[in-house]
Order: C-alpha cells, then structure tokens, then sequence
C-alpha cells in the first residue's frame, strides 16, 4: 500500500505565489510518474503537472510559464511551485503517483486564490 500526503494549500490573493508538496511513503516500486491535478467546482479533475520517472515534465497550457514541478527521488516527494496565480486556479489540489504496483492518489488540498 502506498499513502500520499499533501500539503501546501491555502488562501493566497491574486499574483500570489503557493507551493505543494506530495510525500509518498509505502511500498513503492519503479515510478512511471508522480504529478499534480485539479478539480473545480461543477469541472473535472485536469492534469497540472507531471514529471516522469526519467525527469520529463509534462504542464498543462494554463499552467505553463508559471509554474514548476519537481521531485525528489530519494524522499519521493514532489513539489509544485505555482506563480503569478490567478482566480481561476482554485480548485482542489490532488497528487498521483502512478508506479509499476499501481496508481495512488492523495486526499487533496484546497487551493483559493482572491481576485
């Protein structure tokens, strides 16, 4: 089994800046990926960021430029420092950890930023 836990979330103004972090502790085989995603009220959850196993990052459009994910393989955690954020980034926040034993997903964090 494998438990991921998050944190980072919060109340932030418009142009503000936030970072989450993912701790993934368990039995935790090769990672394929660990990432982020989002989901709105009344929206499905959406990719925000990926990064593979080999390093490869993946950002979804509305992300790119402000945002960047990164993960350390020894503790395998990963952060996502977001800037420049906006009203409509708030959504609620969850890790994934995709490994060769299966796909895991935190609880989530909120994420509100005030216009």
């Amino acid at each position: 089994q494998v438990q991921l836990v998050e944190s980072g979330g919060g109340l932030v103004q418009a142009g503000g800046s936030l970072r989450l972090s993912c701790a993934a502790s368990g039995s935790i085989f090769s990672i394929m990926f660990m990432g982020w995603y989002r989901q709105a009220p009344g929206k499905q959850r959406e990719l925000v960021a990926v990064i593979t196993g080999g390093g490869s990052t993946i950002y979804a459009d509305s992300v790119k430029g402000r945002s960047t994910i990164s993960r350390d393989n020894r503790k395998n955690t990963v952060d996502l420092q977001m800037n420049s954020l906006k009203p409509e980034d708030t959504a609620v926040y969850y890790c994934k950890l995709v490994h060769t034993g299966g796909t895991y997903w935190g609880q989530g964090t909120q994420v509100t930023v005030s216009s």
